[in-house]
Formats: structure tokens, sequence, C-alpha cells
């Protein structure tokens, strides 16, 4: 894939321009990688944060407390975590010109859904079917 050099800021995908065309990838791949800055921002953070914050509480209450709210932060943590792989594994998919392309049907999933979601991998309606499928077998 040829880079764009120049995206305009107030780029957005149109409907009435060629599916996944280079501007559409380059606005993909930027608005991937914000976010994938963005939860390792966070995540430092958070990692600051429990370091400044270990130490030793006497009452009991507060330090169940202070733990509650530390493992509260973690699994909000190993979330965001797993959400960094999805960003990367979208990311590859722009790389390899897979991006935009249904994994279930190969139809192109929606720009809307895509600018929603930037790393899905269906589109709406074989989502829903995936999710349906997997309700039925979770309660067997």
């Amino acid at each position: 894939m040829k880079a764009e050099s120049f995206l305009p800021d107030d780029y957005r995908p149109a409907e009435n321009e060629p599916f996944m065309n280079d501007r559409q990838l380059e606005y993909f791949r930027r608005k991937l990688l914000v976010w994938k800055q963005e939860l390792l921002d966070q995540s430092a953070e958070t990692i600051e944060g429990l370091q400044g914050s270990a130490r030793n509480v006497p009452d009991i209450a507060d330090r169940a407390s202070e733990e509650t709210d530390r493992a509260l932060e973690l699994r909000t943590r190993d979330r965001q975590r797993k959400l960094v792989s999805k960003i990367d594994a979208a990311l590859r998919r722009i790389e390899h010109g897979e991006y935009g392309y249904c994994e279930a049907t190969g139809e192109p999933i929606s720009l809307k859904r895509l600018d929603a979601r930037p790393i899905a991998t269906m589109t709406l309606e074989a989502q829903e079917k995936h999710e349906r499928r997997e309700r039925v077998h979770r309660d067997d």
C-alpha cells in the first residue's frame, strides 16, 4: 500500500469513492495508531499510579477498598491490552490489503461501522449471526 502523505484533517471516508482506496486506508491506519497510542499512554499512567500507591494502609477497610480499586484498574488494563492486540491485527490487515472486508463473507464492511469500530472484522449482519450462534452454543 502506498501511504497517502497528505490527508486533510477533515477527511472522512465516503460511500461515493472507491472502497478501501489509499485515502481510506490511510485514514483508518492513522485512526488505529492514535487509538493504540492513547491506550498505551493510559497503561503507562496506570503503572505509575500503582507504583506510587504501593503503601501500607493500616485500616483494614481502607486497604480492602484500595485493593478493590487496584483490581478493577488492572482488569480494565487487561481488556485494553487485548484491544491493542486487535488494533495490531487491524493494522496488519491494512498492510496486507485485507482491511475492510468481512472475514466470514468477504463482503465490504460498511464505512460507518469501520469508523465507529475500526477493529471490526465482520459486517454487522455476520457479527449478529456469529453472536446468535455463540449464544445458542453457550446455553448448551
